[in-house]
């Protein structure tokens, strides 16, 4: 599998985080997100959280409260929940600004960590959404990256300012929630060398084939056309927030197109490559 490089667009994309939240009105910081429960303020409270916990998790290797029993992914995500919501709780009481000084203050340091990895080293994290056991720099960094652009993402359309679904930006965190794609299908029975196309148009986006090898299902570079038993084209735009959970298959029927084997279709927008 190929290897896939954020440690260089971690500053570039926390400064544009910054330059947004600088122009965000009073108003724009209660402004609802397709997160649901939680405002403009609270996912920018979350994005803090990252850093926070970065630093003090995987530099410092400061754990504090120990974590409960967990007995397999639903314990983790429910665990993982409850971290999220309780910090988002305690962040009301912090104004906009606050929470401004505070991103900027961490930024720079957490990116600075992330730099300071081996790619190739293993992970203090599993990339468990991508069906990883244990991963490795390079997987956790790009799930990192996912969370922050995703997250800045949603400020974005929930404020209605400009979108960062450019190839600089959104293609390397499109490509890595694909990597869920071989997990979403580990229990879908096909044929050896059943192959599944996705297409996002536009040039932020790309082909990727997911196919059949034997027990398993892999991403591969590249197959003949004429062997392609299921094609699915989604727009760049519903991309991120299908795969992320905020909406899910039945809101955007109307926006895919899809071609062939439906059955292998469709489970291609059931994939969630983050904790949900």
């Amino acid at each position: 599998m190929e290897r896939i490089e954020v440690r260089h667009l971690f500053k570039p994309l926390d400064d544009l985080l910054i330059q947004l939240l600088e122009q965000l009105s009073p108003e724009d910081w209660h402004k609802p997100t397709v997160a649901k429960l939680w405002t403009v303020k609270d996912v920018v409270a979350h994005l803090l959280d990252g850093n926070i916990r970065t630093l003090s998790i995987q530099r410092d290797k400061y754990f504090g409260e120990p974590p409960p029993q967990i007995n397999g992914y639903t314990d983790l995500v429910a665990w993982l929940n409850g971290l999220n919501a309780d910090w988002v709780k305690a962040n009301k009481r912090i104004s906009p600004d606050v929470l401004i000084l505070l991103h900027k203050a961490t930024n720079d340091a957490t990116t600075r960590y992330y730099e300071s990895l081996d790619p190739d080293a293993e992970a203090i994290f599993a990339v468990s959404w991508a069906g990883e056991e244990q991963s490795l720099n390079w997987m956790h960094l790009a799930r990192e990256y996912t969370e922050k652009w995703h997250h800045q993402q949603q400020i974005r359309e929930a404020t209605g300012r400009d979108s960062i679904l450019t190839r600089e930006f959104f293609y390397p965190m499109i490509d890595t929630f694909f990597r869920a794609l071989p997990f979403t299908f580990k229990d879908v029975d096909a044929v050896d060398g059943t192959t599944i196309k996705v297409s996002i148009p536009g040039d932020a986006g790309g082909d990727w084939y997911l196919q059949k090898q034997g027990q398993n299902w892999a991403l591969v570079d590249g197959v003949n056309e004429a062997s392609i038993s299921a094609s699915v084209s989604i727009p760049a735009y519903i991309t991120w927030k299908l795969f992320s959970k905020s909406v899910r298959p039945a809101d955007v029927s109307a926006e895919v197109v899809l071609t062939g084997d439906q059955r292998l279709a469709m489970k291609v927008l059931d994939m969630v490559s983050v904790m949900a």
